[in-house]
């Protein structure tokens, strides 16, 4: 059997599951554009490392570059944007076949970003856009319709009225937009009201913890607490234990074992928006060997979401769903 009769008698559901069909693709690959993307040389200047996010961005990094080839060079910001700056130019002087960027702090970082794409290096950027840069692909979720669907499900499961408080995540124009998209449902819900809210800073002396004690000191009567990433509905869980408020509603976005656990304990936690951070960084190293290659490549690629609630984690805790096609195995359909 020659390889396009293998190609097309492979699974379809595979075939057909985002960066699953990138490794299709790529196994199809001439034998001479193989031994070029095994000589590759890539750069990732990423954002951060911690949390669920930051691990699963680098493991999708360095997952693709072992399947697809090449050489990659890594380094974390630690959420310095400064820090950042300066590793994108010395990565830059590198010279790499192409760089990766995952961006904490997108504005900032953009001067440094655009000096790449100036000196001829393809950019690829994971989880946000960065403003004012024509780079080469961005592969993120849906941040406006994440803030949408979390604030739908706390609108429904309050009947469509009571008193709600928010934390919000504007360090980043993409995460902002999360913030947007809650906006816009909140004007379908007259009758949910925010009470309360307050704005993370990566500089700032206030932890979430301690901004979500505050609030349900200030406003014991709420019932339910909009976060804009799952670091603040955890950190917000373990204020409403301590408050005894097991009946808060939290919701967070980004995914991972971390809130899974949480979720599937039962605790005021009750949804995840669920990001594939593993596939975002895939799709970048494959476009990446796409325009390499000479071939056209997509502006913008935006990655599954999941919309995790207790009843798809009784069978366990998942770390690798957003890993292509596994959230098929699991039997979880994507919201956006």
């Amino acid at each position: 059997m020659n390889d396009t009769t293998k190609f097309l008698h492979m699974n379809r559901r595979t075939l057909l599951t985002g960066a699953a069909a990138m490794a299709a693709a790529a196994s199809m690959w001439p034998k001479a554009v193989k031994a070029q993307a095994a000589e590759r040389k890539f750069a990732a200047a990423l954002g951060w490392t911690t949390y669920d996010s930051g691990r699963h961005l680098q493991d999708g990094f360095v997952g693709a570059v072992k399947e697809l080839g090449g050489e990659l060079n890594m380094t974390d910001a630690g959420f310095d944007a400064r820090a950042q700056s300066d590793q994108i130019d010395s990565l830059v002087a590198t010279k790499p076949d192409a760089l990766f960027i995952t961006p904490a702090d997108a504005v900032a970082i953009a001067p440094a970003v655009n000096r790449a794409i100036e000196a001829g290096i393809p950019v690829f950027c994971a989880d946000s856009a960065v403003p004012g840069a024509l780079v080469t692909t961005t592969s993120m979720s849906s941040n406006f319709g994440m803030g949408q669907w979390s604030c739908e499900y706390i609108c429904k499961a309050l009947g469509g009225q009571g008193k709600i408080a928010r934390v919000m995540l504007p360090q980043n124009e993409s995460w902002d937009q999360r913030t947007l998209g809650m906006e816009w449902t909140l004007r379908a819900y007259p009758g949910v009201e925010i009470v309360a809210e307050w704005a993370f800073a990566l500089a700032g002396n206030v932890t979430p913890r301690q901004a979500v004690d505050n609030i349900l000191t200030s406003n014991p009567d709420i019932d339910a607490i909009w976060c804009a990433w799952d670091g603040a509905a955890v950190e917000g869980t373990l204020a409403a234990k301590a408050a005894n408020r097991e009946d808060l509603i939290l919701t967070g976005i980004d995914g991972g074992s971390q809130a899974f656990n949480y979720i599937a304990g039962g605790t005021p936690l009750k949804l995840s928006m669920a990001q594939s951070f593993y596939e975002m960084a895939y799709s970048s190293v494959f476009y990446a060997h796409e325009k390499l290659a000479g071939k056209n490549t997509p502006r913008l690629v935006i990655t599954p979401t999941y919309a995790v609630t207790q009843d798809m984690l009784t069978a366990g805790i998942p770390d690798d769903f957003d890993v292509p096609g596994r959230a098929g195995e699991l039997g979880w359909t994507r919201v956006l």
